[in-house]
């Protein structure tokens, strides 16, 4: 009996494979990761994306650190406030063209899926029309007249306007060549090539650092034009990422071919899809703009000092945003496509696995955030009072970075598929109810400073989370349609 237990013993464990290595478990992990189609698409078109929102972030926190270097402490404090001031108000004009671009993303993507790519080309010149004759060109003449105004309206202190105008004044030139690269980058994501957008951008926005370097400290011989130096380099690299973006449309290397010798002809089905992708996302990013800026005005009130931490802790933390808005990006795209396939199931699972590998990422993010922050702090900055309030704010978003990502890429499923309004009404109670209204209770009348304005920030996240995530469980995304 015990010689048969034996030789059964025996028989077992020569059936049983050995026990893997360290090695062999990864590389089995590795395997089963890359056999998932989908997951296979969804980083196909978000990495480069990533890439690309990354490295900007990282050059847009160079830029900043530059002037908060500048030799002479309170204009170091005061350049960093007025870039911070400025960028409220051109956002609300980057928001109107961006919410034509989510209509133009969304139906391009449709039209790719439903092997439509002849009315390709005629959407994107419509984008392109509607988006710098009627958006940007308004939005440059008004602003470049109230500058010094707007400025004042959102609670700038006299020294940050003296030093901030010139420089407002020059941006909104750089805005002009902004929207068209973003009008064609938004048609290319639609049709899954992210690739090219990343090269262009980058180089752009490379050329833009080392003209800031040249021009702010007057390396090289050129004048030491500080602030005003950052202003004329990225009016430069707007226009280069232009001119990149361009010829790549032009020349027959894309899916999408822009010609200018065809004759352009308005579509009554073109218009009414944007405007019924477009009008709630318009409507989602002025309330998000308006929002924003009376929360800027609360948060002005505190100094300057104070307002200059609270941009640093932005610029830091928009690197943790950029993987949900990367992915999101891409369950955008796919979502749109697998819709024009009418195959809704696709769609889900496209956009289940963006929402896994982004959130992933970006929470790996924020806990690096949250322990080192005074020494990302310290980059920007060494007032000692910046880099206490920036701290502070940077450890209580971090804790909401799951969330916000998770938010981001069901945003961008639910439009592609379309359903914008919905984004727009978590936008709403998010932002203008729950941001503002808390942030004026915490900041003004509890007197919690800066970590009563990034409270007010952290549960607007949550909020706008359950919103979306209730939508977007429902379903009734998969339903819409366009013509």
């Amino acid at each position: 009996m015990n010689k048969e237990k034996k030789r059964e013993n025996q028989a077992h464990r020569s059936e049983t494979p050995p026990p893997r290595s360290w090695r062999g478990r990864f590389s089995g992990m590795a395997e089963r990761f890359s056999q998932n189609t989908e997951r296979q698409r969804v980083i196909q078109i978000a990495w480069p994306v990533l890439v690309e929102l990354l490295l900007s972030s990282l050059f847009s926190m160079i830029d900043m650190m530059m002037l908060g270097n500048i030799p002479i402490k309170e204009l170091a404090n005061q350049s960093v406030a007025a870039v911070g001031i400025v960028n409220q108000p051109l956002f609300i004009g980057i928001s109107l063209v961006q919410s034509l671009n989510v209509g133009g993303t969304a139906i391009i993507a449709r039209y790719m899926g439903s092997g439509q790519r002849s009315r390709i080309e005629s959407v994107l010149k419509h984008v392109l029309l509607l988006s710098f004759v009627g958006l940007a060109i308004p939005f440059f003449v008004l602003f470049m007249f109230l500058a010094p105004n707007i400025m004042q309206l959102l609670g700038a202190e006299p020294g940050v306007i003296r030093v901030g105008a010139p420089y407002f004044r020059i941006i909104l030139i750089g805005f002009l060549f902004q929207s068209v690269n973003f009008s064609l980058t938004a048609a290319l994501r639609g049709v899954g090539e992210t690739r090219a957008p990343m090269k262009f951008n980058l180089i752009a926005n490379f050329f833009n650092v080392i003209g800031n370097a040249v021009l702010i400290y007057g390396l090289f011989g050129a004048p030491k034009l500080g602030i005003i130096g950052a202003g004329i380099s990225t009016v430069l690299s707007n226009i280069l990422a232009m001119t990149l973006m361009l010829r790549q449309l032009t020349s027959g290397r894309s899916q999408i071919y822009l010609s200018f010798k065809t004759r352009f002809k308005f579509s009554r089905d073109t218009l009414y899809n944007l405007i019924k992708i477009g009008v709630p996302a318009s409507g989602e990013q002025m309330i998000m703009r308006v929002g924003i800026l009376l929360f800027v005005r609360i948060v002005a009130g505190l100094g300057t000092a104070v307002f200059a931490a609270h941009q640093i802790a932005l610029s830091i933390l928009g690197l943790s945003f950029n993987p949900g808005q990367a992915f999101g990006i891409a369950s955008s795209s796919l979502v749109g496509y697998a819709l024009g396939r009418k195959d809704p199931e696709l769609a889900s699972r496209y956009s289940r696995e963006a929402r896994r590998i982004g959130s992933l990422i970006s929470s790996l993010m924020a806990v690096i955030f949250f322990f080192f922050a005074p020494q990302l702090v310290a980059l920007y900055n060494r007032d000692p009072v910046v880099i206490a309030n920036a701290a502070l704010a940077l450890r209580l978003i971090a804790v909401i970075q799951p969330f916000q990502s998770s938010q981001l890429i069901l945003t961008g499923a639910l439009r592609g598929a379309g359903d914008t309004l919905w984004t727009m009404i978590s936008t709403f109670f998010g932002v203008l109810v729950v941001r503002v209204t808390l942030g004026f209770i915490f900041v003004n009348l509890l007197q919690w400073g800066i970590a009563g304005a990034w409270m007010a920030v952290l549960i607007d996240q949550l909020m706008r989370w359950v919103i979306i995530y209730l939508r977007f469980r429902s379903g009734r995304w998969r339903s819409i349609t366009i013509r």
